[in-house]
């Protein structure tokens, strides 16, 4: 486990929480590694209902640019722990809560498609600016986005990196709900509980039977995804552009 990651449990709800506040929860390999990890656990765990995805004041300003920089020492085609992170969460069984505050950037928005739940601030700052970054979509959202909130607004965000207010994000129906600041973590919890009430057997099978139609598809995307993110990482576009941020 990372000490950046933190677990919680509250009777049958797990709540695993980011805990890097001076880097708004930007994620590192072993982050990703130990959310991984978590959810693997909670996924064999029968006293476990559903889990809660949370930070603090930053859900996470996404990756840490200092592992987008240093790609290049590592081997083409390596194992990326963002992209076992994902497949994690889409295999996940049990229902899962993301409980959104501040800064949700690059895959601490595009998670949230693979979330049953998602409460935000109605301050929120979600984003997908990698394009911006010199990247592509991940986590399946060149193919979840649309669905969610429309072609029209799906291609001007994921082209565009426009920031997206937890309000507007709830309006769109990329949240299932907006509440003031304060009250995501007790909402989130409230939600969590209800789920976890509810015979675990069914809640499965109903996650499951949501998410078959798209299933195929979404692996074969997500699959295309990894392969254009990680040939974009190691170009000198993007890596001019993160030298130019990390010298900031």
């Amino acid at each position: 486990m990372s000490e950046h990651v933190l677990i919680e449990r509250d009777g049958t709800v797990l709540t695993i929480r980011l805990n890097r506040p001076d880097k708004k929860n930007a994620l590192t390999r072993e982050m990703y590694n130990a959310m991984g990890e978590a959810l693997s656990q909670a996924a064999g765990d029968d006293g476990v209902h559903a889990v809660i995805l949370a930070g603090g004041q930053d859900f996470t300003a996404g990756n840490d640019l200092k592992d987008f920089a240093s790609v290049g020492d590592r081997p083409a085609g390596e194992p990326g722990s963002a992209f076992n992170f994902l497949e994690n969460i889409v295999a996940f069984p049990k229902p899962v809560i993301a409980a959104v505050r501040g800064y949700a950037v690059g895959i601490g928005t595009t998670m949230l498609l693979h979330c049953d739940v998602v409460v935000a601030s109605e301050t929120a700052r979600l984003q997908m600016p990698f394009t911006r970054l010199g990247l592509v979509p991940e986590a399946g959202s060149s193919l979840l986005l649309a669905g969610r909130v429309g072609v029209a607004k799906a291609n001007w965000w994921l082209l565009s990196g426009a920031q997206i207010s937890g309000a507007e994000a709830a309006a769109s129906g990329l949240a299932s709900r907006a509440v003031p600041d304060n009250e995501v973590d007790p909402a989130a919890l409230e939600m969590a509980k209800t789920l976890a009430a509810l015979p675990p057997g069914a809640m499965a099978e109903t996650k499951r039977l949501v998410r078959a139609p798209q299933a195929a598809a979404l692996a074969e995307v997500m699959a295309a995804e990894r392969v254009a993110f990680g040939e974009r990482l190691r170009t000198e576009e993007a890596q001019a552009i993160f030298a130019s941020f990390l010298k900031k």
